[in-house]
């Protein structure tokens, strides 16, 4: 028998098959151990077979296998193969999404643990008779055992004699069972099921999502109930027997939404997300892979939950860039998604109150089945939104970061009562620092930018690289001590609203207060318990959140998006303004929101204050059609870096000249093709250039002429580290 192994290696020169000798218990997707080179590796499974082209004298056994079961499914060898195909990824960084990272080299393994119990014999038996007068530990231990039956050993040695349980431990009167035992995440978290009954337009929703043969696309205002549909798709899809997966695009929703799902499905619901211990992430991915949990819910990784039978595939939010993943190995959320649907003969419903244009486009286009939801459950109204002129506030004297409209409106928001979210997508204390006498700007040493100011700890932070450095009282260049700090961020608006209004309970949320285990359910239930009156965040306080009290929502600058050199800006300007517009008055009280804008004029202003999607979509798709941008086209980059520049332009020149041969052949499939820097020219010492490209949708062959090229730059240049993105979020 011949094993076929991809050994768990992240090198392009050893991402293929190799055979090994292998025993008749081997299957396809086990995880076993290899001779390779000289030490013994992890490797995969990927097929068996009867003959190699190995000779007999060169093939080597393989020397054990890691697990009682395989943990890569028939599905998941054949999404391997998809991904690798769409993607241009190595087929061993494919499978290390498939588990927890610390399986990998044993780093992680199931909990054990020891628990003690009273031998039945001693049970009902005199104490006295086995246990001296003298031994008082002992029949202390005893007794508190007597009473609860069962304990942890760990906690009878820390709360009463160890020498004492040992010794009654080597006489029998006690027994020893190990167990395994669940690191369970937010294991605190529980509610009632608050089941409600469907409205009408969530019961049509219902039935059409279950009834349908394409993918859907649940349109619903924010409040209008779309979380009820997924649970009541999900409930219909395991009385068929079936699985389902529950993505959400921020790890701060999940604590809400497994509140949501444990209520509903108990035990049957599993979390997979980054925010976890490693512990309890293996432990839910096993519950999974085993069929004790048929529920997985969490952020993007989750589409690889090892369930078998998925039924249904729900991806809530579904325009949120969360869902595209920017960094090795590169792969889009929803294609995989529709590969697990197709080979599961499942349905995938995609929701949002604000979705991508290509994903309505095509919705409009009967590619997806089009579900709206068009009122909220309450009967609220959506809330008011105004929009304050900031270049007004400042012709009036005003040169703040506060209009004199949205300080009223807190003042009146804190006396009634009520809690209000104030929205800033900067964190730090102020986004650069300036000399006003020569214009220098600090940067980072091996970034191509600016450094932010953090106030709490007065340093200077790189965003990319995460270096730090201290804050400057003098311009290196030219030794001036008037320093300017730029555009400001969250930490320092926390700053100015204690200052303004120093009764105020203020909560800041953003990557900066978020990094510790659990920082997001312990920040958001001590908003949602009352415990705080205002919360300052960026994008992760815009989606999905459910306050009874907030009334209030003041976006402090909602420019700050609209002026990316990126053809999507203005639509992630509306999506955002209308996303945490949507976080006030969900409940019984109305809602209000604050817009503060330099530009009231742009025309994603008017569409956003009447929450008119339609006519934005409208404006936006004549726009990209007229200039030949998705879903009209397909963009493909591809990224060269290198920390030697001169490397790199090489190898960019490489890149272009055969992508140009490439074009010359299929002139009719090319829109558009350039080179060029990088904007953002240089990350973590690396000088970046980039090959851009806009093809037309599909061309499966074109996409992997170009993959092609990309294999031999980074063959000809060894040094030099080159992928290809498809349709990135962020072409900088």
């Amino acid at each position: 028998m011949i094993a076929r192994v991809i050994v768990d290696i992240s090198a392009s020169d050893v991402d293929r098959v190799f055979d090994y000798r292998a025993s008749d218990e081997i299957q396809r997707g086990l995880r076993v151990l290899v001779p390779f080179g000289r030490q013994n590796v992890e490797g995969y499974v990927i097929d068996v077979c009867d003959t190699t082209d190995v000779p007999e004298d060169k093939l080597k056994d393989v020397s054990s296998v890691l697990d009682d079961r395989p943990i890569i499914s028939e599905e998941f060898l054949h999404l391997c193969d998809y991904m690798t195909d769409r993607f241009h990824l190595r087929k061993i960084d494919v499978f290390r999404l498939f588990l927890p990272a610390k399986m990998r080299g044993g780093r992680i393994k199931e909990l054990k643990k020891n628990f003690i119990f009273i031998n039945p014999e001693y049970i009902d038996v005199d104490p006295n008779l086995f246990i001296k007068k003298t031994a008082g530990a002992q029949m202390e231990v005893y007794e508190y055992l007597l009473d609860v039956g069962t304990a942890e050993q760990s906690y009878l040695n820390a709360n009463f004699s160890a020498a004492a349980v040992r010794n009654l431990v080597g006489r029998n009167v006690f027994l020893v069972k190990t167990e395994n035992v669940l690191r369970t995440p937010y294991k605190g978290i529980v509610q009632k099921d608050d089941r409600v009954t469907l409205t009408p337009e969530q019961s049509n929703a219902v039935e059409s999502i279950m009834l349908s043969d394409k993918p859907t696309l649940l349109f619903g205002v924010t409040g209008s109930g779309k979380t009820e549909v997924y649970l009541n798709c999900i409930e219909r899809a395991l009385k068929d027997g079936k699985t389902a997966i529950m993505l959400v695009p921020e790890i701060s929703l999940t604590p809400q939404v497994m509140r949501i799902f444990r209520s509903r499905f108990g035990d049957d619901v599993a979390l997979l997300h980054s925010g976890l211990s490693d512990g309890e992430r293996f432990d839910e991915w096993r519950r999974l892979l085993t069929g004790e949990a048929r529920v997985a819910v969490g952020a993007r990784s989750a589409v690889f939950a090892p369930l078998t039978d998925v039924g249904l595939i729900v991806i809530d939010e579904e325009h949120d860039t969360s869902y595209v993943s920017e960094s090795n190995p590169r792969y889009i959320t929803r294609d995989v998604a529709f590969f697990r649907a197709k080979h599961n003969n499942a349905k995938v419903v995609m929701g949002s109150a604000t979705p991508s244009v290509e994903s309505f486009y095509a919705a409009k286009n009967g590619i997806y089945n089009a579900v709206y939801l068009k009122h909220r459950v309450n009967k609220r109204e959506m809330p008011e939104i105004k929009i304050v002129n900031m270049c007004k506030e400042v012709s009036y004297g005003n040169s703040g970061m506060f209009s004199a409209s949205l300080v009223s409106a807190i003042d009146e928001c804190l006396n009634a009562g009520n809690q209000a979210i104030l929205f800033l997508n900067r964190r730090g204390y102020s986004s650069y620092v300036m000399c006003r006498k020569c214009g220098y700007v600090a940067k980072c040493d091996d970034c191509d930018v600016s450094l932010v100011y953090h106030k709490e700890e007065n340093l200077l932070k790189c965003h990319y690289c995460q270096r730090r450095y201290a804050m400057l009282d003098l311009c290196p260049n030219c030794k001036s001590p008037h320093i300017k700090q730029g555009f400001v961020g969250t930490e320092r608006i926390v700053e100015q609203i204690k200052k303004m209004f120093p009764s105020a309970r203020v909560i800041r949320m953003d990557n900066d207060t978020t990094r510790g285990k659990d920082a997001h359910l312990k920040l958001l239930g001590e908003f949602a318990s009352g415990n705080a009156d205002i919360l300052v965040g960026t994008q992760m306080v815009a989606k999905g959140h459910d306050f009874a009290n907030v009334t209030l929502v003041g976006i402090i600058d909602a420019d700050m998006s609209l002026h990316f050199s990126d053809f999507r800006a203005v639509e992630r300007t509306f999506q955002l303004i209308t996303q945490v517009a949507g976080r006030a008055g969900r409940e019984q009280k109305p809602g209000k929101v604050i817009l503060q804008t330099h530009t009231p004029g742009h025309y994603v202003y008017r569409f956003a204050t009447s929450y008119d999607y339609e006519g934005f979509y409208e404006k936006e798709i004549n726009l990209l059609q007229a200039t030949g941008f998705p879903p009209f086209t397909e963009i493909l980059r591809m990224l060269i870096s290198c920390e030697n520049e001169q490397t790199a332009l090489d190898a960019t020149k490489l890149a272009i000249d055969k992508v140009r041969a490439v074009a010359d052949k299929r002139a009719n499939d090319f829109i558009y093709l350039t080179a060029m820097r990088s904007p953002k020219k240089r990350i973590q010492t690396k000088h970046r250039m980039q090959v851009l490209m806009r093809i037309k949708p599909d061309c499966d062959e074109l996409r992997r002429a170009v993959y092609a090229v990309a294999d031999e730059v980074t063959q000809s240049f060894p040094s030099v580290g080159c992928f290809t993105e498809i349709n990135p979020n962020d072409l900088s």
